[in-house]
């Protein structure tokens, strides 16, 4: 009987992933060029093995605080653009942010994530604006202890020391591309280099690193293999990608929207690549009716955790899923027992993130 050339190469190659061996860059090309239904799943079952062998059935959760969705930035896939006037923008108060925050602990998450672009009002006087910020950081942290990320775009270096002293542990500024000619096209007017520098900066000086990715925006599956690399170069906590959602009222609107079947492939392979990662699943793209299938290509994390009637805005998504209750813990469960997964508490993540902290400990 003849063999299939292409079924042995990858049972080879899913072979070397399951024993951790690295993967060649022409290995992860061809990985991302699956697309028989079969093959597909051969590849997310690897991946799903890999997540239980660092994380048993455990699924960690992320409460969201888009506090603030003014920007100063001009980027050609964003709704919050600055130039965008069509926009009704908000800017949470210190007191806004603390409720949606307790409330979010008392829910039951593990990390609450403060979300905004690059608002001009903390980034005027060198990041002098920030100081509300790191008391509203510090203020959290004293009523929960539970841990934090501040994902505010390109923060200062001696501003995000301040934010670690508060008490943040996280630092994600996503760069959405590490092809600097597609970047430029993306993320307009911004510097390739200082970007990439900062999350090198944080990294220095203990914090954990998020690093993001956006594909169906011109990426190619080479640019997709060199972003993993980076990812690695970082050494990335956790590393995530989402599909473009095209935005009315920007550059970018009538884009062709790809099939999401990339991302998910993207996220198994970067399970097979980043086995003890944190990987998201962003209920920003999909809601909840795209939260299995991220789960069965291998996520281990659920992200963007809105409570109702917080007043709170989404990113891919503004209000995909908020008002009607689906961005709880109470909707996310049953979807997780349905995939043989469960919750994980709050002494299971701080467990992960201390054991990566010491990994890197100054």
């Amino acid at each position: 009987m003849a063999v299939d050339l292409a079924t042995s190469t990858l049972d080879e190659i899913l072979g070397k992933a399951a024993k951790e061996i690295p993967l060649k860059r022409n290995e992860l090309l061809f990985l991302l060029q699956v697309s028989d239904h079969k093959d597909v799943a051969k590849v997310f079952k690897t991946a799903r093995s890999l997540r239980e062998r660092y994380f048993k059935n455990k699924i960690f959760t992320y409460g969201f605080v888009y506090f603030s969705t003014y920007c100063r930035n001009e980027c050609a896939f964003c709704l919050y653009r600055k130039s965008n006037n069509t926009l009704q923008r908000y800017r949470k108060t210190d007191m806004e942010i603390m409720k949606t925050a307790l409330s979010l602990v008392e829910a039951g998450v593990n990390l609450i994530d403060l979300t905004m672009g690059e608002d001009p009002f903390f980034f005027m006087n060198q990041g002098a604006g920030f100081a509300r910020m790191v008391r509203t950081v510090e203020m959290i942290k004293k009523s929960t202890n539970i841990p934090i990320m501040l994902s505010a775009g390109v923060v200062p270096e001696d501003i995000l020391i301040e934010f670690k002293e508060a008490g943040v542990d996280w630092y994600a500024t996503y760069q959405e591309t590490h092809n600097p000619e597609l970047y430029s096209k993306l993320r307009l007017g911004q510097d390739f280099e200082e970007r990439m520098e900062r999350k090198r900066a944080a990294k220095q000086i203990g914090l954990l690193l998020e690093e993001g990715l956006l594909t169906g925006v011109g990426d190619t599956d080479a640019d997709l293999v060199d972003s993993l690399e980076e990812m690695r170069k970082l050494s990335s906590d956790q590393v995530r990608i989402m599909s473009f959602i095209p935005q009315k009222d920007t550059p970018m609107q009538n884009f062709s929207q790809v099939s999401r079947a990339k991302e998910l492939l993207v996220i198994a392979v970067m399970r097979l690549v980043f086995p003890d990662r944190l990987i998201p699943a962003s209920l920003d793209v999909d809601g909840l009716n795209g939260l299995a299938e991220r789960l069965n290509a291998g996520a281990n994390v659920v992200t963007s955790i809105i409570p109702p009637e917080s007043g709170l805005a989404g990113v891919s998504n503004q209000s995909l899923d908020i008002e009607d209750g689906n961005r709880t813990l109470g909707k996310i469960a049953p979807i997780l027992e349905e995939c043989g997964l469960v919750l994980a508490s709050r002494d299971d993540y701080e467990e992960w993130i201390q054991q990566r902290k010491e990994l890197f400990a100054i």
